[in-house]
């Protein structure tokens, strides 16, 4: 069964669980301690310390472990703001930044300090010069992915990088998605990863601190990882992380241009053969292995697991997923559809025939779940006399407001108008998305009973 989802967490590497058994022996004791066992344990640490910070592009003493991506995110951005507390208490990020550094974002706002977030364009990445309009004279950090996670689009880092560094600001780097590709370019302050994301262990987490930057941990000090971790590291797991982060890139150039090609055919083939899908993410800087999706009609949820049925493991960014019923913030900050989204991120190894069999099964699974949800197939029909519709979805979710009003934008003629009667969330964003993919106007949102009203112009 192919499994398509490495941007959740890659599988891992051989090189990783060779390394993982083999220090399984070696590296069980405290390394701080002086006995024969405690400095086998720290000969296997250091080492490990030297192969990640050597692929970060940073020193040994500026980086350490924690026990995840996650928990790295958190401990720098709240290291960060705890540094350089007299210099303010605000912070810069991007709309579409991972959820950890949203959610701390969200708690320096709760205890009494101010975010920032700058827009993107419709391919997912920020401006560098509007970055720079966002920093203010009491920004303590910023913070700026080096790829995104759904839609793969690689992120202005160095030009950024410089904009901070001319401003005084410390940029955080949340290197996730990309490390295991390249090292981040430019003069980024505070670096981030995830071990799972390049075929290492999970629970091993990296954050390199540069030197010179004001960087106090929030949490109390703890003998491991120089003062800025109180975790007890899990040395077989990291030095199978360094091991397979050392590995992947010795094969990333060529692994990486052999999965590029493999997704470019991805990204023809998917609008050849299945009708109204709009592929969304940069389709040049981006990463190599990734290609994200949006299928109008039909239900994301519904579409993984039917894929799941047919044999192919792959993910949704989608609005209309039970687990959060909330639309994706990414794709809601790019402006394009969030309902019937697919992300594919192909694992290293993944062949020409198992793409091949995604893309052979693609447009009956599609067609199939917009059967099942009454979607249009067919060209509109001809315009009747009525100039405007209302159209009744309260109390259905996306994407029925979307499909119902499909079916009915040819009863209008051209300039007349259908108003959309929604109470669900994903509406307001997939409506407006519909209309620039279908070349309609969207005039715009207006108050309703129990729900808003969408109003649509008809163009052609």
């Amino acid at each position: 069964m192919p499994y398509f989802d490495a941007a959740s967490s890659a599988p891992l590497h051989p090189v990783a669980r060779q390394a993982l058994l083999a220090s399984l022996d070696e590296g069980w004791a405290d390394p701080a301690r002086l006995h024969r066992e405690g400095r086998r344990a720290a000969v296997l640490l250091d080492a490990a310390r030297e192969a990640a910070a050597e692929a970060v592009g940073c020193r040994p003493d500026e980086l350490v472990f924690t026990s995840s991506g996650t928990r790295a995110v958190h401990s720098a951005v709240a290291g960060a703001l705890r540094g350089r507390r007299r210099v303010g208490r605000h912070l810069v990020l991007s709309a579409v930044e991972h959820s950890s550094v949203l959610r701390s974002a969200a708690a320096l706002e709760a205890e009494g300090g101010s975010f920032t977030e700058v827009p993107v364009d419709r391919a997912g990445a920020v401006d560098p010069a509007a970055y720079g309009r966002a920093l203010r004279a009491d920004t303590a950090l910023a913070c700026l992915q080096s790829a995104n996670h759904e839609v793969g689009t690689e992120q202005p880092v160095a030009e950024t990088a410089e904009i901070c560094a001319g401003a005084g600001v410390p940029l955080l780097v949340d290197a996730a998605q990309s490390l295991g590709w390249g090292p981040v370019p430019g003069r980024w302050s505070l670096l981030t990863a995830s071990a799972h994301k390049w075929g290492g262990p999970a629970g091993v987490g990296l954050l390199a601190v540069r030197k010179g930057v004001r960087f106090a941990p929030a949490d109390p000090a703890g003998e491991q990882e120089p003062g800025r971790a109180a975790d007890f590291g899990n040395i077989p797991a990291i030095v199978a992380a360094a091991a397979s982060l050392r590995a992947v890139r010795a094969e990333a150039a060529a692994e990486g241009a052999r999965l590029r090609v493999l997704v470019d055919r991805i990204r023809a083939a998917v609008g050849a053969r299945v009708p109204d899908v709009e592929v969304v993410g940069d389709p040049v800087r981006r990463l190599p292995h990734l290609v994200t999706f949006s299928c109008l009609y039909v239900d994301g949820e519904a579409l993984l697991h039917e894929l799941d049925r047919a044999g192919f493991s792959v993910s949704s960014g989608s609005s209309c997923t039970s687990s959060t019923l909330t639309p994706s913030h990414v794709l809601e900050a790019m402006g394009v559809l969030t309902g019937g989204n697919i992300r594919v991120s192909l694992p290293a190894g993944t062949t020409e025939e198992e793409t091949d069999g995604f893309l052979d099964v693609l447009p009956a699974v599609v067609a199939e779940v917009r059967a099942r949800l009454g979607a249009p197939v067919a060209a509109a029909p001809s315009p009747a006399p009525r100039a405007s519709l209302v159209v009744d979805a309260l109390g259905r979710r996306c994407p029925i407001p979307v499909i119902e009003l499909a079916k009915v934008i040819g009863e209008v003629p051209v300039g007349g108008t259908v108003t959309v009667l929604s109470d669900d969330e994903a509406a307001r964003l997939d409506i407006p998305a519909w209309c620039t993919m279908r070349e309609q106007e969207y005039v715009g949102e207006e108050p309703a009973d129990h729900g808003s009203a969408h109003v649509v112009r008809r163009l052609r």
